[in-house]
């Protein structure tokens, strides 16, 4: 008989997974904008005196990926191993803007767990409230792999989720409207990992070449931050709070130095499908994604062509 594991995986929709309290400043905002390749062209994002400082968008999802951990899914996946864990899927959604610093508290909850014959895919929200004003900042939705942990009974009715986080993204067959290159540089993993990711991977040759990379690679947050800083100056006004929700998924990684070409559909008023490609490989290393815009706030990119080609 296959392994069982100790637990249903459906008694995992009901349990309670602690909380996370995380505070932030306009130091920790600059640092990740840095890290994203912000510099002193992105005063607004850099620097704490500019009249309009203000969090990037992707910052959502910094307080939430320390509780992604609290789930014990040793306990209900069998061969479990964190280790072969895969971040396949993001979802972050925008409910208020992000203040420039606060003290925030995160908790977790599984939407879901199935068994997909070489591993186990498992979606986990999290929602982060700022302490002072009680409202609730963002909502993410964390997918992952879990390779060599099939062959177990799965969750019967997952929890509901957003229609914008399980949309299918696929770009329209059709040349891009915008493409926007962007040179990454071979020490932004070093740079990015300072916002709280601190996985080996991504800074210590040794673990890479374990795992078959050559080289330390990218944080994908990080290629999805590049990403959606992007879309945010081509269709949202450079306004933060223009957007509302992002979905991205991780198709292949990316080497710190290597150029990325973010290539945008305009599909709707509201909403932009894009994925991220490596020039130097020709592969794609997001795919599947897209950011909707707030209602009334998405704008057509008047300076630059369909198609057209442009370094940030």
């Amino acid at each position: 008989m296959p392994p069982r594991p100790v637990e249903p995986a459906e008694s995992l929709l009901t349990k309670r997974l602690g909380s996370y309290t995380h505070e932030y400043t306009e130091r920790d905002l600059s640092l990740y904008a840095l890290g994203l390749g912000c510099g002193v062209d992105d005063l607004k994002y850099v620097y704490e005196c500019h009249a309009d400082f203000a969090a990037l968008p992707t910052f959502g999802v910094i307080p939430a990926h320390p509780v992604a951990m609290f789930a014990p899914l040793e306990h209900y996946i069998p061969n479990y191993d964190r280790g072969k864990a895969l971040h396949g899927e993001q979802y972050i959604e925008l409910l208020e803007g992000l203040p420039t610093a606060a003290t925030v508290v995160t908790t977790a909850q599984v939407l879901d767990v199935q068994d997909k014959g070489k591993g186990a895919v498992v979606v986990l929200r999290t929602t982060t409230v700022d302490t002072h004003t009680g409202k609730q900042l963002a909502l993410n939705e964390f997918t992952t792999f879990v390779l060599g942990s099939g062959r177990f009974e799965g969750v019967k009715q997952p929890l509901p989720r957003a229609a914008a986080a399980v949309a299918a993204n696929a770009p329209p067959d059709q040349p891009p409207d915008v493409v926007r290159e962007v040179a990454t540089h071979k020490d932004q993993a070093a740079l990015y990992r300072l916002s709280g990711d601190y996985n080996p991977l991504h800074i210590d040759p040794g673990v890479s070449s374990r795992v078959g990379y050559p080289q330390p690679i990218l944080h994908g947050l990080a290629t999805m931050g590049i990403s959606v800083r992007q879309l945010l100056a081509v269709y949202g006004g450079d306004q933060p709070d223009s957007i509302a929700n992002i979905k991205v998924r991780f198709a292949k990684h990316v080497f710190p130095g290597e150029t990325l070409l973010v290539e945008m559909w305009a599909v709707s008023p509201s909403k932009v499908v894009f994925q991220t490609r490596v020039k130097e490989r020709d592969a794609v290393a997001i795919s599947n994604a897209a950011v909707e815009f707030r209602p009334g706030r998405m704008r057509q990119p008047a300076h630059e062509a369909a198609g057209s080609l442009s370094k940030l």
